[in-house]
C-alpha cells in the first residue's frame, strides 16, 4: 500500500478519535508508518471479535451460574487468559489452575491461593468468588 492509499475513513467507534498507524510504502519504496483516522474493514473485523468475546464470556457466566465451571473460568474468560499464562502470573502450576476450574474443587481452596488469582486477575478476592447475575453486571 502506498501513502496516498493508506484509509482515512474516520471510525471513531473503535479509536476514539486517535489516528492509527499503518505501514506504508513512500515514494523512494521505504516503509514507513503512515497515521489512520480508521479503516471500515478494521470497524467490522473487531467488531466481530468484539461480539466473539462477549458470547464467550456470556457463555463461561452461564456456566459458572449452573455450577458446571468455578468462578475462576469467568475471570480467566474476562482477562482473556489460559491456564498456563495465569499460573505463570499467579505462581500456580498450570495443571492445578486447571483443577480449579472445576467448582468443588475451587470451593476448597485455601485463602492465599484465592489471593494469589485475585492479585493476578486484579479483583477482589470477594470477586473472586462470584460472577455477576446477569450480563449488564461488570
Amino acid at each position: 500500500m502506498k501513502i496516498n492509499e493508506v484509509p482515512q475513513d474516520n471510525l471513531p467507534h473503535y479509536y476514539e478519535g486517535l489516528k492509527k498507524g499503518y505501514y506504508a510504502l513512500n515514494d523512494e519504496g521505504k516503509y514507513v508508518i503512515v497515521p489512520s483516522k480508521g479503516w471500515d474493514v478494521d470497524e467490522m473485523i473487531n467488531g466481530l471479535a468484539v461480539d466473539e468475546f462477549k458470547a464467550r464470556l456470556e457463555e463461561t457466566r452461564k456456566a459458572v451460574l449452573a455450577g458446571e465451571k468455578s468462578p475462576l473460568a469467568y475471570y480467566m474468560e474476562l482477562r482473556q487468559m489460559i491456564p498456563e499464562l495465569l499460573g505463570k502470573t499467579a505462581g500456580i502450576a498450570a495443571f492445578r489452575v486447571k483443577r480449579h476450574l472445576r467448582p468443588e474443587i475451587f470451593a476448597k481452596l485455601k485463602e492465599s491461593i484465592l489471593d494469589s488469582y485475585a492479585k493476578a486477575l486484579a479483583i477482589t478476592r470477594e470477586e473472586l468468588k462470584t460472577v455477576p447475575h446477569n450480563s449488564q453486571e461488570r
